[in-house]
């Protein structure tokens, strides 16, 4: 039997909304979690004084977050569907998280954005269907949670539609494409079993929808691109650096560059889910083992390439920016934290060259002093430190970021072209 095409899936929106207990509720519908994980697990609910909380313990494996009841890091579980072999990256809602949101997002084929029927739109509604889009997602299910809490109510559930679809086209997605469905992830109505108790609803149930993804075309024929997630020391096997690759194609043997820091290596293994892979390609959240290389010379937020085809490290870049949530206004000199791939850092934007109409995209100023919330434009980066940065155009995994400040999303742009750090 073949093996099933491989689809990474966030669940993103606001703290509380569901998502943990979707996920579940997911894994346990399609029997990825057993019988006996579940029982230990409401055990472990029970416990904690959070008995509806099972399905969510199935993702939130830190103890920390089972006593806060919140997700916290970006955790990955894999299940099957009838079409696709999923892993499901499930980001926090938190405000405090959104770092992690962005690393999840920015893994993702596709996104849910669960809401709760119950609360309706929140902050963290917004800034992740934003950021998503942002991130270049470009499938999104939007799953409206807990129906059961309002009776199964159809008026209901089409208002909070409505409402969520005017929000989405205001963050730039096209609604026609976007699919709603109402279900409840604790009743498990609409999950992977259509629910007699909605029978208004003629839509697909939420396994139905993953099924019906299609998975974006493979970058395979462009040169190697993987950002670390993280770096181990594993006794017996030495440096494991682990990550998902974005473009190209990994294999044991191949020579390979870890930049900013020019660590030069070869890969000696690969593993995906504990098995060893013959080669891995885009999409893959793999660990790879390098030979003679201290775990203290790579970290987070270091990219992978091949040693002939090294990742660009910038000394700046221009790129086109739009500012969604700045109390005031953004002047050349502002160093806030940009979040690009897994990595984040100071940088300073140094120039604004132009403000854009965001409609048509026309120039509406040049050297502008300052821009402020909706505005568009083009801005030159000068990173605090040695950063790699690609063009959105060559690899666009790699050439979109976050902008943050005070514990919010301040912007979100693309990479137009980089300046190359002279190593």
């Amino acid at each position: 039997m073949a093996e099933k095409p491989h689809m990474n899936i966030v669940f993103i929106g606001h703290v509380d909304h569901g998502k943990s207990t979707t996920v579940g509720r997911l894994l346990y519908e399609t029997k990825s979690v057993s019988e006996q994980d579940l029982k230990k697990l409401k055990e472990e609910a029970a416990k904690y004084n959070k008995p509806t909380f099972e399905f969510a313990f199935v993702m939130d494996s830190l103890k920390e977050e089972r006593e806060r009841g919140i997700t916290i890091d970006v955790s990955h579980k894999e299940f099957k569907g009838n079409n696709f072999y999923f892993t499901i990256i499930d980001a926090p809602g938190h405000k405090d998280f959104v770092k992690n949101m962005i690393t999840g997002a920015s893994q993702a084929d596709a996104a849910v954005l669960v809401l709760s029927a119950k609360d309706g739109i929140q902050a963290q509604t917004r800034e992740h269907a934003f950021l998503a889009k942002v991130l270049g997602i470009s499938q999104l299910i939007v799953g409206i949670n807990k129906m059961d809490a309002i009776d199964f109510d159809r008026v209901k559930y089409e208002d909070m539609k409505a409402q969520i679809s005017t929000l989405l086209k205001t963050s730039g997605w096209d609604t026609s494409k976007v699919i709603f469905i109402p279900y409840s992830a604790l009743a498990g109505d609409n999950v992977i079993v259509k629910s007699p108790k909605m029978e208004w609803y003629t839509g697909p149930t939420l396994l139905a929808a993953l099924d019906g993804l299609t998975l974006p075309p493979k970058p395979t024929d462009k040169a190697l691109r993987m950002p670390l997630q993280d770096v181990y020391s594993i006794s017996g096997f030495g440096t494991v650096p682990v990550g998902r690759v974005e473009t190209g194609i990994m294999k044991p043997g191949d020579a390979i560059v870890i930049m900013p820091g020019n660590v030069k290596t070869d890969v000696k293994s690969i593993e995906m889910h504990h098995t060893q892979m013959s080669q891995a390609g885009p999409g893959d959240n793999i660990g790879f083992n390098i030979k003679g290389v201290d775990k203290g010379l790579i970290k987070r937020g270091d990219v992978v390439g091949p040693s002939n085809n090294p990742p660009t490290v910038a000394e700046e870049f221009t790129a086109q920016i739009v500012v969604i949530n700045h109390p005031t206004a953004i002047a050349p000199g502002y160093t806030p934290v940009f979040h690009i791939h897994t990595a984040q850092l100071a940088a300073t934007i140094v120039e604004i060259l132009e403000k854009k109409d965001p409609k048509t995209g026309l120039v509406l100023q040049k050297n502008p002093e300052f821009i402020k919330n909706g505005d568009v434009a083009i801005v030159k980066i000068k990173p605090s430190k040695a950063i790699v940065v690609e063009k959105y155009s060559d690899f666009p995994q790699l050439g979109r970021f976050a902008i943050r400040d005070m514990g919010q999303t301040v912007a979100a742009g693309i990479v137009l072209d980089v300046v190359k750090k002279q190593m």
